[in-house]
């Protein structure tokens, strides 16, 4: 199957839920509150997404890699805010579990993809 538009690609669809995940979190009372840590939070989920519809967009397998790369990061900075808000108690032990398994999720798809694109180079 070809892939037309970056909505096609599994890595996107993934970091879309964990993005409407964390803004669940964060429209949470206290978590509302702390605007330094939900603004965070949001702008790396957010930049997951918005990295892989810019790489795909890019045309070109080294930069989709290159913002793919980004992407993979930024999975790790949400699972990072994660921590900081269960410390917090904005969250509970579930709400971060469930949330940091998706933001896990989407990594792994990433990371896939990343070896697919990397093997088409060749």
């Amino acid at each position: 199957m070809k892939i037309n538009k970056f909505e096609d690609l599994e890595c996107w669809k993934e970091a879309r839920i964990l993005t409407q995940m964390v803004y669940k979190l964060v429209r949470k009372k206290e978590f509302s509150k702390d605007f330094r840590l939900s603004g965070q939070i949001t702008a790396a989920s957010v930049s997951v997404m918005n990295n892989i519809a810019e790489g795909f967009s890019s045309q070109s397998n080294s930069e989709l890699v290159r913002f793919l790369t980004y992407s993979r990061r930024s999975t790790s900075e949400v699972q990072n805010c994660l921590y900081v808000s269960l410390d917090q108690a904005y969250i509970t032990k579930t709400e971060f579990e469930e949330t940091f398994t998706q933001a896990e999720r989407t990594r792994q798809i990433i990371d896939g993809f990343i070896r697919y694109l990397r093997t088409q180079r060749k």
